[in-house]
C-alpha cells in the first residue's frame, strides 16, 4: 500500500500522525513542494493506492482522476474540498472521505483576519520596512475604535469576528445572501444590504462559503462603492473577489487597501501584480494553519485510511 500526503510546505506531516500504526510494509510518502500542473499531478501520483489531499490546495478534476489507475481512496483534510470532483471519483470507484480539524480551527482563522486588519490599521508592514531602511514614521496609524466593520457572511467565523469587532468598539454590520435581520440580532449586529455593506464599512471581512452563488460576489460594482480609504479582508476563498477588478481599485487607489490569505493561484507567483503593491497585507494562507489542526486532520485521516483498509464507514465529506 502506497500512501502520499500532499503540500506538506512545513514538512512535519510525518510528524503529526503515527502513521508507522499502519500495517507493515505500507510506505508513507509526503510531498513538499506544490505540484505546478495536472501532468505533473498525475506523473507523481500514478503509483499510488491513497493520496491525502490537504484541503483545496491540489486540485482533482476528472482529467486528473480518471488517469489515476491505481488510486482507491482520496483522503481529504476538512469536511469540504470544490477541488476534488466527487462524481468523477464515484465513477471510477474511488472513496472519498474528510477529516475534522481541531476545535481551535475556526478561531484561527478569525485571527488571522484580525492579523489582517491590526496590520492594515497600524501600518505594520511599511513601518518594519521604513524602520530596516533608517526612515522613521512613514504614515500615520489608524484608531478602530469608533470605525465600522462590515462582515459579510455571518456563519460562525463571521460571529467571531463580530464579537471581536466589538470589542474594539467597531460599529458591526453584516450581510449574506441568506442573513436575516434576527440572526443578525442574535450575533449583537445589524443587517444591511449588499451595497450598503460596502458603502458603510471602514473594512470589509469575508466569511462566504464559495459557491456557484458566490463567486465573484464581490467585483467592481462592490469596490466603486468602497470609501477611499476602506480595506478589504478576504480570509475565506480568493473566488469570492474578482481578481482584476481588485487589482485595478488597489493599484489606482480607489480604497485605502486590502489584507489577503487568501489567493486566485496558490502558491501566489513572486511575480503576481499584488507582491508590487505597498497598500496590500499578505499571509500565504496561514488561517488555519496551526499545529493543533493539522494535528487533527492528519490523525483524523489516519483513522479514515485504517477504517477504509477495515471495511468501516468513513467521515465523508459534506
Amino acid at each position: 500500500m502506497r500512501i502520499a500526503l500532499l503540500d506538506d510546505y512545513q514538512q512535519q506531516a510525518l510528524n503529526l500522525a503515527d502513521w508507522k500504526s499502519l500495517p507493515k510494509g505500507t510506505v508513507v510518502q509526503a510531498f513538499s513542494e506544490a505540484m505546478q500542473d495536472k501532468e505533473e499531478v498525475i506523473r507523481r501520483l500514478h503509483d499510488f493506492d491513497v493520496v491525502v489531499a490537504m484541503r483545496e490546495r491540489t486540485a482533482f478534476p476528472a482529467s486528473v482522476i480518471e488517469r489515476l489507475p491505481n488510486l482507491k481512496l482520496l483522503a481529504s483534510t476538512g469536511l469540504r474540498n470544490a477541488a476534488i470532483d466527487t462524481e468523477a471519483c464515484r465513477r471510477q470507484g474511488i472513496t472519498v472521505c474528510g477529516a475534522r480539524g481541531a476545535r481551535t480551527g475556526l478561531a484561527a482563522t478569525a485571527e488571522t483576519a484580525w492579523a489582517l486588519i491590526l496590520a492594515l490599521h497600524k501600518r505594520l508592514v511599511l513601518s518594519h520596512i521604513a524602520l530596516c531602511e533608517g526612515r522613521w514614521q512613514p504614515q500615520m496609524a489608524l484608531a478602530m475604535e469608533g470605525r465600522v466593520l462590515g462582515i459579510a457572511g455571518l456563519g460562525n467565523i463571521g460571529q467571531r469576528m463580530a464579537r471581536m469587532g466589538q470589542a474594539f468598539g467597531m460599529d458591526v454590520i453584516a450581510w449574506s445572501p441568506n442573513l436575516t435581520a434576527q440572526r443578525a440580532g442574535q450575533a449583537g449586529v445589524r443587517l444591511v444590504g449588499k451595497e450598503e455593506l460596502f458603502a458603510l464599512s471602514d473594512v470589509v471581512s469575508l466569511h462566504l462559503v464559495l459557491s456557484p452563488a458566490t463567486a465573484g460576489v464581490v467585483a467592481r460594482p462592490e469596490l466603486s462603492v468602497m470609501r477611499p480609504n476602506a480595506f478589504l479582508v478576504n480570509t475565506a476563498r480568493a473566488g469570492l473577489v474578482d481578481e482584476a477588478a481588485l487589482i485595478e481599485a488597489l493599484q489606482q487607489r480607489r480604497m485605502g487597501g486590502a489584507g489577503l490569505d487568501v489567493f486566485w493561484q496558490e502558491p501566489l507567483p513572486r511575480s503576481h501584480a499584488l507582491c508590487s503593491l505597498d497598500n496590500v497585507v499578505m499571509t500565504p494562507h496561514l488561517g488555519y494553519v496551526t499545529e493543533d489542526n493539522f494535528a487533527a486532520f492528519y490523525g483524523n485521516v489516519l483513522d479514515n485510511i485504517k477504517a477504509w483498509m477495515d471495511g468501516r464507514e468513513l467521515v465523508l465529506l459534506s
